[in-house]
């Protein structure tokens, strides 16, 4: 028997979106499109939950409750994972929101072009 409780139905409804959601709709399944190329997509899930409820008084001295709850999610693909050759790069689909976002975005680059310096630095030194 359910807990019938406003706690017991917003548990029920994480338990559903569990279902709905796992990891496989971040990160989906890979997408071979030829021998050196394959595609993963990367998805951005966003969720929320509200439920409530109360109990009524009752002269039988039976608990009566009544209550309800439900949940929302968004899925949108933000970038595909691109492995060639045995190199990876990350592709977005979508327009940076903000500043923090555009630098974390671009640390990759910024290291591959540090390692790449250091990397003739290091053979021209030789």
């Amino acid at each position: 028997m359910r807990e019938q409780s406003a706690s017991g139905i917003l548990n029920t409804t994480i338990e559903k979106v569990r279902q709905l959601v796992d990891v496989s709709t971040i990160v989906g399944e890979p997408i071979k499109l030829s021998d050196e190329i394959t595609v993963i997509p990367v998805s951005k899930v966003t969720y929320g939950f509200a439920s409530g409820g109360s109990d009524f008084p009752s002269k039988s001295n039976a608990e009566l409750f009544g209550g309800g709850g439900g949940a929302g999610i968004t899925i949108n693909p933000v970038a595909f994972l691109v492995l060639k050759d045995g190199e990876v790069t990350l592709r977005h689909i979508t327009a940076n929101d903000n500043a923090a976002e555009r630098i974390v975005n671009m640390i990759p680059d910024v290291i591959d072009k540090v390692s790449g310096i250091a990397d003739k630095t290091k053979s021209g030194k030789n």
